[in-house]
């Protein structure tokens, strides 16, 4: 087990880490929508985050030596099923014509009071 560690995604706001790589497969903690240089939150808007949680994992991704195209699974939590389709938006502009295995539930809260957190696994 090999524990990934960058800057180019929010440091852990807890004892958990970026992310951990097992063999050939990265598990990606949830990645919230903060800006990983100031660790605050990019904007109220749920495209905006929706985006930098994307982005936040992909910078671990890249990190592992992994590429977006590796991405097998997301796992999407969103504070408002109402916002679906503008996470979506993002969500499939992001990925482009790869389409990870994918799940999207509504949650009570999230950390920090963010509208959407996704995690990720990765294989090699």
């Amino acid at each position: 087990m090999k524990i990934i560690s960058t800057k180019n995604a929010p440091a852990a706001v807890g004892p958990y880490s970026q992310a951990v790589m097992v063999k050939d497969t990265l598990y990606v903690s949830g990645q919230i929508p903060f800006v990983p240089e100031t660790m605050t939150l990019v904007s109220e808007d749920i495209k905006d985050q929706t985006r930098q949680s994307l982005n936040n994992i992909l910078g671990i991704v890249k990190e592992a030596g992994l590429e977006k195209e590796d991405i097998v699974k997301c796992g999407v939590f969103m504070k408002d099923l109402g916002m679906f389709k503008d996470m979506n938006e993002v969500y499939a502009e992001f990925f482009g014509d790869h389409k990870p295995a994918r799940f999207a539930v509504e949650v009570a809260r999230l950390p920090l009071d963010v509208l959407v957190e996704i995690d990720a696994i990765v294989v090699k």
